[in-house]
């Protein structure tokens, strides 16, 4: 984190992020954190040792609110909660996902409507709460995290990439909508990212090695590498950049 870029304009910007415990998501929070951001995170996860770890290293500790986000009115009252300490919200980052395999033909009524509420639903109730608190500010910036699967149409992901094809539909529509009140949504469509929960439940050095040939920098990407891209959408320096979707995979979609 030390030798990212600075965006003074970040520095006591209220930002909330969705899935902010762990993962590319507690990336972000530290990595706004060391902007000198007020950050609060809402996530399943109890962040408290990651909160810890950042109030020791950067000198100011994240709001963690311990939330399923697929449940909108708590979701809502986290962010409540935050703009009360914090201000209210003008960043927000939905960045809470679940990106389950299964086979299409074993797909349920139940379980794809709990895919597309935490992939998808979630994603536009949150938009819809910061909005209105960015609307009496005069603009804000909401970035959305999708991913490559809606573009490679990826296998045994059905349910997962149905909601991130719908992620980059809302990004264009909410753009065009809320423009005029100085509101700005675009999203981020990371490719392999190698979290934990990756390495632990889905990939393997042999998957690993076959899906870098795909990329044109031979190089493995993991949480620290979204952080750059975040701030600066999230930042005055992409003021004109809206209704974009920004893919971070090493080049594999711009070269099929």
């Amino acid at each position: 984190m030390s030798k990212a870029a600075r965006f003074g304009d970040l520095e006591g910007a209220s930002v909330f992020i969705t899935g902010g415990a762990s993962g590319i998501g507690g990336a972000l929070t530290e990595g706004f954190a060391a902007q000198g951001a007020r950050v609060a995170a809402a996530d399943l996860l109890d962040g408290s040792d990651l909160g810890a770890r950042i109030r020791a290293e950067h000198g100011t500790e994240p709001m963690f609110v311990q939330c399923d986000v697929t449940d909108t009115p708590a979701l809502t009252a986290a962010m409540e909660q935050a703009a009360g300490a914090h201000g209210p919200i003008s960043i927000l980052v939905n960045c809470a996902a679940n990106d389950m395999r299964m086979e299409a033909d074993t797909v349920t009524p139940e379980t794809w409507e709990a895919m597309i509420a935490v992939n998808l639903t979630h994603y536009f109730f949150a938009a819809q709460t910061a909005a209105r608190m960015m609307r009496a500010q005069g603009g804000g910036s909401i970035i959305n995290y999708s991913s490559i699967t809606y573009a490679l149409g990826s296998e045994r992901m059905s349910p997962y990439v149905t909601s991130n094809a719908g992620i980059v539909g809302m990004t264009r529509a909410l753009a065009r909508e809320w423009g005029r009140d100085g509101i700005r949504v675009n999203a981020i469509a990371p490719g392999m990212v190698l979290t934990q929960k990756q390495l632990d439940m889905w990939v393997t050095e042999e998957s690993i090695t076959r899906f870098m040939e795909k990329q044109c920098l031979k190089q493995r990407i993991g949480p620290a590498d979204l952080v750059g891209p975040t701030l600066f959408l999230a930042s005055a320096a992409s003021a004109m950049i809206t209704g974009q979707v920004v893919a971070v995979d090493a080049g594999v979609i711009s070269t099929g």
